[in-house]
């Protein structure tokens, strides 16, 4: 049995998402969609932007083009539509609007490269996954063409792959590193669905307010984000405060100001682990601090795919890359795709 078979005997979607541009994601996409065709599993495959085009539209390199197989339910927008290879049947035309036309809902009728797109708002990607059920998929795999905080978002999908590789560094180590930190903060702990203090925030949540909480009262503050804030948060802690609910995002400027002392006795809560923008190292020596962090709905990571290759021009040996990377993440299916 194939990963991909693995994998969508526990999850609908997947989101396939990079650590950096060139981490091998367009890759570890034809991949999946190879093992789908070889496999008998019918797929969908929409993205959060555009990809599938011969050279990346930012940084002006090669890229690897999407190859669908006949049958695999696809997103295209209007004006692409005539630029694939693959011959592809018009099912309907969506509601959902992109800058570059309407996306039609297609059916790959012959084999060939496309170049797709989808909508952009999570709630409308989640729309067009179901629809796409309803046409038959049995598994959706969506590509993070645009930004890989947002798409590993855990509204927009089951489960993430997560795709590393060579181009975070040249130094194996810190690239091994950088990605156990991802799947670090992406596996943080849930406030339990029980937890009073789940229930207390729940309508700041909604209005996008930070919130204190001390014992069963709440109080909010004129916040939408802690950037800019840090001294007023820690003036906020007091000693009655038992938890923070920060809807914006985590940055260390953010906690520069806010007393050690208070990280240790205070539960601090995000929506979600995209909010987080700290490296690995300064992370760390947060936590030995005593910063503690939980959020509303983590992310689960369902697979890591890594690419031994930079653009740079370097390279890993392929082996040592997989190997270093399975003994750091135990509990996680890692694989090198290009192999």
């Amino acid at each position: 049995m194939g990963l991909l078979s693995e994998l969508a005997r526990e999850y609908r979607t997947l989101s396939i998402v990079g650590m950096a541009k060139n981490a091998g994601k367009t890759t570890a996409l034809n991949y999946l969609i190879e093992e789908a065709e070889d496999e008998g599993i019918l797929i969908g495959v929409t993205s959060t932007g555009r990809d599938g085009e011969t050279v990346d539209l930012v940084t002006n390199t090669e890229k690897p083009r999407v190859y669908l197989y006949e049958d695999t339910i696809v997103s295209v927008p209007t004006m692409l539509y005539d630029l694939s290879e693959a011959g592809l049947e018009i099912l309907e035309m969506s509601r959902y609007r992109t800058s570059i036309g309407e996306l039609l809902l297609c059916r790959v009728a012959s084999s060939g490269y496309v170049q797709i797109a989808g909508p952009v708002a999570t709630k409308d990607t989640k729309r067009m996954c179901e629809r796409m059920f309803s046409l038959g998929c049995e598994l959706i795999l969506i590509d993070g063409a645009i930004d890989r905080k947002s798409i590993a978002a855990p509204e927009t999908s089951d489960a993430i792959i997560l795709a590393t590789g060579a181009v975070l560094s040249r130094d194996i180590t810190r690239v091994v590193k950088e990605t156990v930190h991802i799947v670090g903060l992406y596996s943080l702990p849930e406030v339990p669905e029980n937890d009073p203090v789940r229930e207390l925030i729940s309508e700041n949540v909604r209005n996008g307010r930070i919130t204190l909480v001390k014992g069963s009262e709440v109080e909010t503050l004129d916040l939408a984000t802690g950037l800019g804030s840090g001294r007023r948060i820690n003036e906020a802690l007091d000693e009655e405060t038992d938890a923070i609910f920060l809807p914006g995002a985590l940055t260390l400027g953010v906690l520069a100001d806010i007393s050690p002392e208070k990280f240790r006795r205070t539960r601090f809560i995000l929506r979600d682990p995209t909010k987080i923008f700290i490296d690995d190292v300064n992370w760390r020596k947060l936590v030995k601090r005593g910063l503690s962090i939980e959020v509303l709905k983590n992310i689960k990571v369902a697979c890591v795919t890594v690419n031994p290759f930079s653009p740079e021009g370097y390279s890993f040996d392929s082996e040592t890359l997989l190997k270093e990377m399975q003994k750091a993440l135990p509990d996680i299916p890692v694989v090198d795709v290009r192999k």
